[in-house]
């Protein structure tokens, strides 16, 4: 039997590894807050849920959140595609839009039923080894690990089949289209695959450390290299370290176990941003004193 610590590392290492997948190509395609975006709008299918159905079950709830969050990143990539607005834009009128509509469902039917989206969606990480499955013989897995495993194979068999169109439209939207590698619908399966990790870990780890592990790893290694294979490598493994750095030092501070990954994926940008060998702040100002 694993200990809980383990536990926590390992499913935090898995949303490191789901969102190390995608967070490249939404960096790169300036659609970063994207994520941000995906947990606010997830509320109006959460209370859509308790209004069907009448229920606050875990499943049921994820379900609505992402058929939301899918809405949401549809939603936002027809305004980009349209031409006329940017990402950020169209990004701050659609999340903002399904959020306020969440908040009048709230306040107008749901008034009276203790909504806690902390506790319905945004989870905590720390009780994660303790919602476990019974997969026989008394061997027990924590639920979060084989959701989350199920996520990072279907965005690492997404990633692998689609990586030449993927890495052509990221960086040549219209190459792309001219040679009808169709990059609408390849953006539109991107956001859709973000959205489902998202809202697959919000309900296990947090809505922070999802958010964290989608951008900061990413924008690490951004810094860090212009290959893209590489890049993702770098986006993973940074998410790695903050999980297992970040856990030992929530444990030897008796401090929020998500909070301080991603402190510790904060940190690592920062020393990429001060020391990258091309790119790091320091690394420009000692090059140009050196004379030549």
């Amino acid at each position: 039997m694993l200990s809980d610590s383990i536990v926590i590392i390992v499913v935090a290492g898995l949303v490191a590894t789901a969102c190390g997948l995608l967070g490249p190509f939404l960096v790169l395609r300036r659609i970063a807050l994207l994520s941000d975006a995906v947990s606010h709008a997830v509320l109006p299918g959460i209370v859509a849920v308790w209004l069907v159905w009448q229920t606050r079950a875990p499943l049921p709830v994820v379900v609505g959140a992402a058929a939301f969050a899918v809405l949401c990143v549809l939603g936002i990539d027809a305004l980009r595609a349209s031409g006329l607005m940017a990402s950020d834009a169209a990004i701050a009128l659609v999340f903002p839009a399904l959020f306020s509509l969440g908040v009048l469902g709230v306040t107008r039917f749901a008034d009276g039923i203790h909504l806690d989206l902390d506790s319905t969606i945004y989870g905590e990480i720390a009780f994660v080894p303790f919602d476990a499955i019974d997969l026989g013989g008394g061997v027990g897995v924590a639920r979060a690990g084989v959701v989350l495993a199920v996520v990072v194979l279907l965005n690492l068999l997404l990633v692998t089949l689609l990586w030449k169109e993927l890495k052509a439209t990221t960086f040549d939207p219209a190459f792309g289209a001219t040679v009808r590698l169709r990059p609408q619908l390849l953006s539109r399966l991107l956001l859709i695959a973000v959205a489902v990790t998202a809202v697959s870990a919000f309900e296990a780890v947090g809505a922070i450390l999802v958010v964290t592990m989608l951008i900061v790893p990413a924008a690490t290694a951004y810094l860090l290299t212009d290959r893209l294979v590489v890049m993702v490598a770098l986006a993973v493994g940074v998410g790695w370290v903050g999980a297992i750095a970040g856990h030992t030092l929530a444990i030897a501070y008796d401090s929020s176990i998500a909070g301080a990954m991603g402190l510790v994926c904060a940190a690592c940008f920062v020393l990429a941003l001060l020391a990258s060998p091309k790119h790091g702040l320091l690394t420009r100002r000692l090059r140009r004193r050196t004379p030549a």
